[in-house]
């Protein structure tokens, strides 16, 4: 069975979105998190924050970039599911970490709202994919 048709078959809920949704919304989403935690990771390299301060916008990349060989190479919703938990947890982590310690990057804050927005609905959908299909 190919990835797209085990996605296929999967029982999803009613609310869940389209495939084809995935691919536009990443794309943007991977230009906001290329600039903002490129410049992190920029600021980490030039020794102007502590790289404890860009850990979780590292382990949020490795989260990140894990899921989909998780989800649709292994084909495991419970570890998807984990990861993606991960991914949400890193990704509060560093941006509460940025609001309360470094006003003048509060900007990657604000710039990640909607990664954020998307992080979270995608975590419900994925938590509830590994629900229905027990």
């Amino acid at each position: 069975m190919t990835t797209y048709e085990w996605y296929k078959n999967l029982i999803k809920p009613f609310w869940a979105p389209p495939s084809w949704v995935f691919g536009p919304v990443w794309s943007v989403l991977y230009v906001i998190i290329f600039i903002t935690f490129g410049f992190v990771l920029y600021k980490a390299f030039t020794g102007k924050i502590s790289w404890f301060i860009a850990l979780p916008f590292i382990l949020n990349l490795v989260f990140n970039f894990a899921f989909t060989p998780i989800q649709f190479g292994l084909k495991n919703n419970f570890l998807a599911m984990i990861d993606i938990l991960l991914v949400l947890l890193t990704l509060i982590w560093a941006l509460v970490y940025i609001w309360q310690n470094f006003k003048e990057l509060k900007w990657i804050v604000y710039a990640n709202i909607p990664y954020l927005l998307w992080v979270l609905f995608a975590t419900a959908l994925q938590i509830t994919i590994t629900y229905l299909n027990r």
